[in-house]
């Protein structure tokens, strides 16, 4: 999703890209360009980094420079809020002239999106920078979800923690592991409040590991199921929050609030989605060099993001302009750099360039179906949300 047609030609000769030579596919991007230029992009992604934030920066000033193409970035807490506002578009009648024109998703809110038929699309093949992407990765699914060309893959993502290695030498390497910590040093380990995404990402690995990753996690949920595979993780939880910081009684509100408390020497491990978001923390000064991301022995909860388009978007064709340029591998290698965002690439490695070639990646476990996110945080906030 980053690629500019204006350059080609270089690519073509760097990168040899003979299925795009192809005159009519030639033609119809041109056309898409051209729709394109002067356009302005309302993007909802959500704006919980500074580093992302400023990637987006960065990409929309490429946009504007290179396509004539404004890229707004619409920060949001939670995906989930754009999605109300697209049905509520949908039930009102407004299909044409959206106020949202491009969004970064995945999970549950892509099978919400899918399923209410608020997507553009299909549109992925057609883009020239997806020549580029590694076809080998999970690419056409979504947490068990077909993409079916509704949304293009954006980055990797990976659950991982982080430690500093000067006070804590040997991390808990299982959530069992974990639960003896914290009772042997309380006060000193947390997560972040579900829903926010990593929250929900932490007890939907814990539930993982205490089921032993149950089959039922890859279908759709039910009562029945829900009750029977969860019992183990709500009794961990009960005895983890006696002994968590505050007691179990206040939780950060997301993975930057965690690098803080971890800077600041109040807990003992951070969390993120992203292995190489150390490494960006560490460069802008919110890390100590000593700190060291991690996975759990069995693996870290991997999945895909993706940015996906309103099928009522009022710039579709910037959008599809701004996802092709943001899947170049000029765009993708930035975004990988350990430097600046450190977001495990989706292109083939042989497109990449600097320290993006070098993403550190762990052993994958699979996300349970869809369904499962919204039962867990429903029974989450029942029961600890107050």
């Amino acid at each position: 999703m980053k690629k500019l047609l204006s350059s080609i030609g270089i690519l073509a000769t760097t990168f040899a890209t003979p299925s795009f030579a192809d005159s009519s596919v030639n033609s119809e991007w041109q056309k898409i360009e051209q729709q394109a230029d002067g356009q302005s992009v309302y993007f909802h992604a959500w704006g919980g980094s500074q580093e992302i934030n400023r990637y987006i920066q960065w990409a929309s000033r490429e946009l504007k420079s290179r396509y004539n193409v404004t890229l707004n970035h619409v920060k949001v807490t939670d995906i989930s809020e754009t999605t109300t506002r697209l049905i509520a578009e949908k039930a009102a009648g407004k299909n044409s002239g959206g106020s949202v024109d491009m969004v970064w998703i995945n999970g549950e809110n892509f099978k919400s999106m899918k399923d209410n038929q608020l997507l553009f699309g299909p549109f992925v093949e057609g883009l020239p920078s997806w020549q580029y992407v590694d076809k080998s990765l999970p690419i056409d699914v979504d947490f068990s979800e077909p993409t079916e060309g509704l949304e293009a893959p954006w980055g990797v993502g990976q659950l991982v923690f982080i430690h500093d290695e000067q006070t804590l030498h040997n991390p808990p390497k299982s959530f069992a592991e974990m639960l003896s910590y914290a009772k042997a040093f309380p006060n000193r380990l947390t997560y972040p409040r579900p829903p926010e995404f990593h929250g929900t990402s932490f007890i939907k690995a814990l539930l993982i590991e205490l089921s032993n990753n149950a089959p039922e996690l890859q279908q759709p949920v039910t009562d029945d199921t829900f009750e029977q595979v969860t019992q183990p993780l709500w009794s961990y939880l009960d005895e983890f929050h006696k002994v968590a910081w505050r007691g179990g009684k206040q939780f950060p509100g997301g993975t930057a609030e965690t690098l803080q408390l971890l800077d600041d020497g109040q807990t003992d491990l951070a969390i993120t989605f992203n292995p190489n978001a150390v490494f960006s923390a560490q460069s802008s000064g919110n890390l100590a060099e000593s700190t060291k991301a991690y996975a759990m022995d069995a693996g870290a909860l991997s999945n895909i993001h993706f940015l996906a388009i309103p099928w009522n978007a009022n710039a579709s064709a910037g959008a599809q302009v701004a996802i092709n340029f943001l899947l170049s591998p000029e765009a993708q290698s930035r975004k990988g750099n350990l430097n600046i965002w450190g977001d495990p690439s989706v292109l083939s490695n042989q497109y990449l360039t600097g320290s993006a070639k070098n993403t550190q990646q762990f052993k994958s476990i699979a996300e349970p179906h869809p369904s499962w996110q919204a039962a867990l945080e429903k029974e989450w906030l029942k029961r600890y949300g107050n």
